[in-house]
């Protein structure tokens, strides 16, 4: 397993550049340019398409969050309708060629918490519940502590196989079926998302097992159908889908924000993720 601290945060470069000079004629009593800095991609753009403008790119420009950002964040309309944070990000990415919602999962998290350290600082106190006792009590995450992990391909005990084209093919243990797989990005993201919210309105039993199975596998034994996806997972044995799953977990490029929870109460302990919403982003609610 490959992991580097401190590349979210610590590895970024600001843009030293000078501001621009201000025209004759403007009205402007100054001019300057927003900072910008350089976030280190976990896919190091392996994984991106050869069209894409990420491809081989193993960091992004991003500039630092001004008050334009701040009031996307607070936008009910924006929050109502769950794209505040994507607004952000795309409103950040210098480059404007690169569309948010085709960032793989990682990426864009790791953006995402480069924008918050630079925004309000590496300290995030939150409220979490001690999964024992249940007391609601504040916890201290410490940003700067992100592992950025770049996905690991051979692993003992694991059939998979990179593709080096964006998928992996695996052979799942029980019915010996070869399923190829692909990342997640920022679109699939949001359609999960949107999938569990309208299971919850509709008073549906959620389907977050099968539906990320269908977001990520694009064949079976080289059959693209949407007939053949279809049939796999809707009987696919539990200890295949497990292996998905698994598999998926060892080969995406993430940053890790696990960090060890210890309850004030209770002396419950144990590993704890913070959460990456849109609250995220505000330190002193």
């Amino acid at each position: 397993m490959s992991r580097n601290k401190e590349r979210t945060g610590g590895a970024q470069q600001q843009d030293t550049s000078p501001p621009p000079q201000v025209m004759q004629g403007e009205s402007t009593p100054f001019s300057f340019v927003v900072p910008t800095e350089f976030v280190e991609l976990p896919s190091g753009g392996k994984f991106y398409p050869e069209d894409h403008p990420l491809h081989g790119e193993s960091s992004i420009e991003i500039r630092q969050m001004t008050a334009k950002e701040e009031d996307m964040l607070t936008s009910r309309t924006l929050l109502k309708k769950g794209v505040a944070l994507d607004r952000v990000i795309g409103s950040l990415i210098v480059n404007k060629r690169i569309n948010p919602d085709s960032l793989l999962v990682g990426d864009r998290n790791a953006i995402i918490i480069a924008t918050r350290v630079s925004a309000y600082g590496n300290d995030y106190t939150t409220k979490v519940t001690c999964p024992s006792c249940m007391t609601v009590q504040d916890f201290a995450f410490d940003l700067n502590k992100a592992d950025v992990y770049e996905g690991e391909i051979e692993k003992d005990g694991w059939d998979v196989s990179d593709n080096n084209n964006g998928t992996f093919n695996l052979t799942l243990p029980k019915t010996r079926v070869v399923v190829t797989f692909r990342l997640l990005t920022g679109r699939d993201e949001k359609a999960i998302f949107s999938g569990m919210e309208q299971d919850r309105k509709q008073k549906k039993h959620e389907q977050n097992v099968t539906r990320q199975l269908k977001n990520i596998v694009v064949a079976v034994n080289d059959d693209t159908s949407e007939q053949a996806i279809n049939y796999l997972i809707a009987n696919i044995p539990s200890m295949d889908a497990r292996h998905i799953r698994l598999a998926y977990r060892f080969v995406a490029p993430n940053v890790d924000l696990t960090q060890y929870f210890e309850c004030t109460q209770c002396e419950f302990a144990q590993e704890m993720e913070v959460p990456l919403s849109a609250d995220f982003f505000w330190p002193d609610r």
